[in-house]
């Protein structure tokens, strides 16, 4: 079991070996904020203990830093400790079509870990926003805030600041990814929106300065140069997409037909979003 690890003044995260994802903890005098829920009932629970070795005092609310059940499918495990859950509403707005379409996948599975992960039934957080949120813990207030879409539609960053108001840790969810297991390339899916994803982490910069731990939804926490290293190459991603469609290369040639940061494998859905999302008059052959 992954226990918690002092990364910034009352700020902590848990590593799992499961999906490599990051569970964040976050006191103040008022109370705790778990960051991430992980990716079953029974994991949650013991996130849960970890807690309670952390500090017995209440849990104000449980944030979900986007959609996915590696993230979210322990809602119910702190919702009962009494969490409030927080969450984007387009996070909060796909949850159960999510989780329903997951567990057709996990059920196919061996790992006994799946066997809970089937049988975990999402639990949608009731408190959302739209753009940002702030939440009082007492003696620090926390702010959530949501940059613009890139994984997901609803990502959210939490943002800690320190005495002097700068970014003391940053949980950026997988709006950023750092995670060797996951070949550290940010998750470009099919629920994901290259074209967004780079301006959204030009804003997600702005909220970190040097100082600032930052923590990845999976892997190792991170630095304001590494989280400016993966925009760089998330935009060439983007520019490289305009410019095929640009182009008028068909959808089924673009993977081959340039150079990417990125193993090819791990873009096919990145190409296809990427197409969707711009206008039709950017994916026609130019007019002679």
């Amino acid at each position: 079991m992954a226990t918690f690890e002092e990364i910034a003044d009352r700020v902590w995260v848990a590593r799992h070996e499961w999906f490599d994802v990051n569970v964040g903890l976050i006191a103040g005098s008022a109370g705790l904020v778990l960051v991430d829920t992980n990716a079953s009932a029974s994991i949650a629970r013991e996130v849960l203990a970890e807690v309670r070795r952390i500090s017995h005092a209440p849990l104000l609310a449980a944030v979900n830093t986007h959609v996915h059940f590696d993230h979210t499918l322990g809602n119910g495990v702190f919702a009962e400790a009494g969490a409030e859950l927080v969450a984007h509403e387009a996070a909060a707005a796909a949850l159960v079509e999510h989780v329903a379409a997951i567990r057709v996948q996990a059920a196919a599975e061996t790992d006994p870990r799946f066997t809970d992960l089937v049988a975990t039934d999402p639990v949608v957080p009731e408190l959302t926003f739209s753009s940002a949120k702030a939440l009082d813990l007492g003696d620090r207030v926390i702010e959530l805030i949501h940059p613009g879409r890139g994984h997901t539609a609803g990502d959210l960053v939490v943002r800690i600041p320190s005495a002097d108001g700068s970014a003391a840790a940053l949980f950026a969810g997988d709006l950023v990814e750092e995670s060797a297991q996951r070949s550290a390339v940010p998750g470009l899916g099919s629920d994901s929106y290259p074209m967004d994803w780079p301006a959204s982490l030009d804003l997600v910069i702005t909220l970190i300065t040097g100082g600032t731990a930052v923590v990845p939804g999976h892997g190792s926490v991170i630095d304001l140069d590494f989280v400016q290293e993966q925009r760089s190459a998330l935009g060439v991603v983007a520019e490289t997409i305009r410019d095929l469609a640009g182009r008028g290369v068909p959808l089924d040639q673009a993977l081959e037909a340039a150079d990417w940061p990125y193993p090819r494998e791990e873009l096919a859905d990145a190409v296809r979003r990427g197409y969707e999302q711009l206008p039709s008059a950017r994916r026609q052959l130019p007019l002679i």
